[in-house]
């Protein structure tokens, strides 16, 4: 651990609890009335007509020490901060905190600025809200029972009408807790019950406090990652602000999200003064000319506006359905474990990416304010020594990559400098955060056709195909199909990179925590080190805790928790920072364990035991949905087939770029936030709960990756379509598309993906994207609902009138006919063709019935039964579409 990193993670930490005293005055701790008006003096500002505001900075120095342990206060070297309680107590770690609204050192008026920048302050608007009382007299709300808006609602790219009726409920973050409700059921509370809601919320955090683990609180930035873990768990539904500045001033981002950005600015900005080694009297007065109103046109102010101190560094996964889905002679056999073990390794590449680049830079956690679907965003000191050790680590993971993919995956590094005026949010012109915000997706699309950097002044000195086809002496890797097999595993050859996915894929059923070391742990260890880190794998608290002597030393950097929620509403903290980068994968159960005649031929003991808690094959996620005959017990029935499922959000660029009337740096981050966890946390648990035959191959950012049981599929897509509407609080802005494929398991797997992409670039064409295709029909998700209660409505006719199944397949033609009558005018006659087949069909029936006219009003009642059912519901208003309809039912027929 370096002096720096530990300074800069003091920093971190200091910036991140800044707001701490908005949690603990709103559950009101405090208890020493002296202490608390001594605060409230040392830290308040005050209002144009003198009276104390923004209260919560006294109870940020009043609840300071009772988060941070101390093992951690007690250290005699505090840098850059004096020791705790000693004699420079202007400059404390406390007092850096507090006084984000009253700064003076240079210490607190880096964090105030942080503070202001995450937010998108101009310099007068800020000046008017730190003047601003707490309470609007006009508000029927106060800070108590206000309750957080959510920004997936204000998310507006037409010129709808702006709304604001759903808020997340105030409880720790839990897979319920994910999604806002409406307002009127949580803004109700009394100002007695909504503290008492906050004691409650309060308490829970100091709790699990204690749950981090004692020998992980010597190591201050291993620590500060478990943190804030901790800290989003119990502020992601906090309102970092109530009110101020006439209502510009909403409460849609939480406490968690405004912390964290601040941190990350905060120690960006202290770092690129201290690396430049500039003198802290000036910079202290540049800060404080940045934001003093007077002094508008002032050069020095302006300096601070405008100078380029940041420097936003990008990374992104690129190759990743290379990585995920290369295939072998052996791969096949292997396909569940090893498609598990290969997502999970790409969400191991990139955090240990993401990683490199912070321990490089000598940056704590908190400096990383994005890490989804294999892309991240860390805020970095815009120098030149910056600059030349990102150089450094993007040759390290190229070398990497090239060794071990041959160039089909890799991590690309971009860097951006940013100036304090580039976070502003302006009510006049271009709003400058959005064309900072521009300028980043910009260049993301760049580092996608620079992998590797192949052409560039960083190129591998030597050429990666160097002696390539002399590695040859045990063959290719029996999984990835072209890399030379250096490693025997399972009695197969293949290279250490694929032993290590099938290890991954394995480990993942029975373990729920990694972790990161400089040294070999031997423990479930992985046999290649990623870009210089072992990872290992651990169960519970008991194996993960033999390793506290490694978090003293400094050799473990850091332990991950990945498990999968244990319940709807239990908090997700246990003790340890969390990644949500784990995926639900089924397994058999204690009951139907091995139900002998639906799996029937694919026993096979000498490669495969199903007990409980074994992972499910496709091969056995393919029979899944077969069911007994209801006619004949002792058959099943049901087509044999997977179904691949697979989309992203649209426009999810728009979204950001344009989405948020006023964007700032702390409302990009809670949206990639909130966007990440609908797939990456909450669908994992739907699945577990709801759908527990389904892998999800991949699943986080803005999109997702799934196989099951095909008919467990269809309704699994429309289910996450109902819940991600509920997500993004019915904002029809807001949606996804998605592509499902159904083939028989025995299909390759890159072929596999081949087909769900080709479907999800066919939904991708329907106008308005906001599509789904199926059974090679693309129709918006309205119209899928509606053909999943057809397909229901067929059910129900087929069974109760035994329509034969040649009458259903010659539905079929019916439906290509009705859907090209514009093309062919004859094809119109389609109707005809239905009522002729169908009089056909029912004419065998009723025969029981003597009375000829009661036998013939039963036959008209059938036929219009059937010709509103299928004809008018179904044909006519669906045409060709109804295929998904008639396909679902036909293939819940077959033998």
């Amino acid at each position: 651990m370096s002096n720096l990193l530990d300074a800069s993670s003091r920093v971190a930490l200091a910036a991140l609890l800044h707001d701490l005293g908005k949690f603990t005055e709103r559950a009101r701790i405090a208890d020493n009335a002296t202490q608390d008006e001594a605060n409230r003096d040392q830290y308040c500002p005050r209002t144009l007509d003198g009276r104390l505001t923004h209260v919560h900075a006294a109870f940020t120095g009043l609840a300071f020490d009772q988060v941070v342990p101390p093992e951690l206060r007690t250290n005699a070297n505090l840098a850059p901060f004096a020791a705790w309680g000693g004699k420079g107590a202007d400059d404390s770690l406390i007092n850096a905190a507090a006084r984000h609204h009253r700064p003076e050192t240079l210490l607190q008026w880096i964090i105030a600025s942080a503070d202001r920048l995450a937010s998108g302050f101009e310099r007068e608007e800020f000046q008017t809200y730190n003047t601003t009382p707490d309470e609007a007299p006009s508000r029927k709300l106060s800070h108590y029972t206000t309750r957080q808006e959510t920004l997936l609602e204000r998310i507006r790219l037409n010129n709808r009408p702006e709304t604001s009726t759903w808020r997340y409920p105030l409880a720790p973050l839990c897979p319920n807790t994910l999604f806002p409700v409406p307002a009127q059921t949580c803004e109700n509370d009394t100002k007695t019950t909504a503290q008492e809601r906050y004691r409650a919320l309060w308490e829970g955090f100091r709790q699990g406090l204690d749950l981090i683990p004692a020998s992980h609180r010597k190591n201050l930035p291993l620590w500060l990652d478990h943190l804030d873990s901790l800290w989003l768990t119990f502020t992601h539904a906090i309102p970092s602000a109530t009110s101020g500045i006439g209502g510009k001033v909403r409460p849609d981002v939480s406490l968690y999200d405004h912390s964290r950005t601040t941190a990350a600015l905060a120690v960006a900005l202290w770092r690129y003064h201290t690396d430049l080694e500039n003198e802290p009297v000036g910079v202290r007065q540049q800060l404080q000319a940045q934001w003093d109103w007077k002094r508008e046109s002032d050069d020095l102010g302006q300096e601070a506006w405008n100078t380029p101190k940041f420097l936003l560094v990008q990374g992104d996964f690129t190759g990743i359905q290379n990585f995920i889905f290369s295939q072998g002679s052996q791969t096949q056999k292997r396909a569940a474990k090893l498609l598990r073990g290969r997502s999970f390794y790409v969400s191991l590449l990139s955090e240990l990416a993401a990683l490199k680049v912070l321990e490089s830079l000598e940056l704590p956690a908190s400096s990383q304010v994005v890490n989804a679907a294999g892309k991240f965003l860390i805020v970095a000191p815009n120098t030149s020594e910056t600059i030349d050790r990102l150089h450094t680590v993007q040759a390290e993971l190229d070398t990497w990559f090239l060794a071990h993919t041959y160039g089909q995956s890799g991590i690309g590094l971009a860097w951006l400098p940013a100036a304090a005026s580039d976070f502003r949010q302006t009510a006049q012109g271009e709003n400058p955060f959005q064309v900072l915000m521009k300028r980043l997706f910009q260049q993301l699309d760049e580092i996608k056709l620079q992998r590797l950097n192949l052409c560039g002044n960083t190129a591998p000195a030597s050429p990666v195909f160097d002696g390539f086809l002399d590695r040859f002496e045990h063959g290719e890797c029996r999984i990835d199909g072209h890399s030379p097999a250096t490693v025997e595993h399972g009695g197969l050859w293949m290279t250490p990179l694929a032993a290590d996915q099938i290890d991954t894929g394995k480990w993942l059923a029975t373990c729920q925590r990694v972790l990161v070391t400089r040294n070999n742990l031997n423990h479930k260890t992985l046999r290649l080190p990623l870009f210089g880190y072992w990872v290992s794998f651990t169960a519970g608290q008991e194996e993960t805790g033999k390793f506290g002597a490694q978090a003293q030393s400094g050799d473990l950097v850091r332990a991950w928790d990945f498990s999968l929620p244990v319940a709807a509403d239990d908090p997700l903290w246990n003790g340890y920072a969390r990644r949500a980068i784990n995926a639900y994968i089924p397994r058999f159960g204690a009951i139907n364990a091995w139900e002998a005649d639906r799996y029937h031929g694919l026993e096979n003991p000498e490669d495969f035991d199903p007990h409980p808690d074994e992972i499910k094959t496709l091969n056995h996620l393919a029979r899944d949905d077969r069911r007994p005959d209801p006619e004949k017990p002792d058959r099943w029935i049901g087509a044999e087939a997977l179904m691949v499922l697979k989309g992203d959000v649209d426009n999810l660029g728009l979204i950001f770029q344009k989405g948020l009337e006023t964007p700032t740096f702390a409302k990009m981050a809670a949206l990639s936030r909130q966007m990440n966890a609908f797939f990456a946390v909450y669908l994992p648990w739907l699945c577990a709960q709801e759908f527990p035959n389904t892998y999800t191959v991949f699943a986080g950012g803005d999109d997702f990756f799934l196989i099951g049981p095909w008919h467990s599929t269809l309704k699994l897509a429309q289910t996450m379509q109902q819940e991600f509407q509920r997500y993004v609080a019915q904002n029809p802005d807001i949606h996804f598309s998605a592509g499902l494929a159904m083939t028989k398991p025995g299909l390759p797997i890159r072929q596999l993906a081949d087909l769900a992409e080709k479907a999800l670039d066919d939904a991708k064409k329907v106008p308005g994207k906001n599509a789904v295709t199926c059974f090679g029909q693309s129709v918006s998700w309205g119209d899928f609902n509606l053909l999943m209660a057809r397909a229901q409505g067929l059910d129900r006719v087929a069974q109760e009138h035994a329509l034969s199944t040649g009458y259903l397949y010659g539905l079929l033609h019916l439906t290509d006919m009705a859907g090209k009558v514009e093309e062919r005018p004859e094809n119109a006659l389609w109707h005809s063709r239905f009522a002729y087949r169908t009089r056909r069909l029912i004419e065998t029936q009723f025969k029981q019935i003597e009375n000829r006219d009661e036998r013939e009003a039963a036959r008209r009642r059938l036929q219009a039964e059937l010709a509103h059912e299928i004809a008018e519901a179904g044909i006519k208003k669906h045409t060709h579409a109804y295929k998904i309809a008639l396909f679902t039912h036909l293939y819940q027929q077959r033998d």
